[in-house]
């Protein structure tokens, strides 16, 4: 049984028993946080939401937050002595799915 729920701006398949990162939630560790957004759900047959499937949640227990691999962002222009070296580090929170409701 798995679910594509979405999250963050982004959509993640989801199986009971995974851990994913998804974008910072704002909630402590070892909470649990529900997913409402679920855009589909498979149980031996594919339910498809418009755009969401009615009634089905995704619940998951809340691992602890962190910040991702460092992303160089670097500017530059040819010919006018102009160059600018930036990084960036995604904040996340781990996320343990403990069960799909549908």
């Amino acid at each position: 049984m798995y679910a594509i729920i979405a999250t963050g701006g982004k959509q993640y398949k989801v199986a009971e028993g995974d851990i994913i990162r998804v974008e910072k939630l704002g909630v402590g560790a070892g909470e649990t946080y529900t997913f409402d957004q679920v855009l589909a759900v498979n149980n031996e047959s594919l339910v498809v939401g418009n755009p969401t499937v009615d009634g089905a949640t995704v619940t998951a227990s809340v691992i602890g937050d962190g910040k991702g691999k460092k992303v160089v962002v670097y500017k530059y222009k040819r010919k006018t002595g102009y160059h600018n070296k930036n990084g960036h580090r995604q904040q996340y929170t781990a996320v343990k799915i403990e069960k799909i409701n549908a």
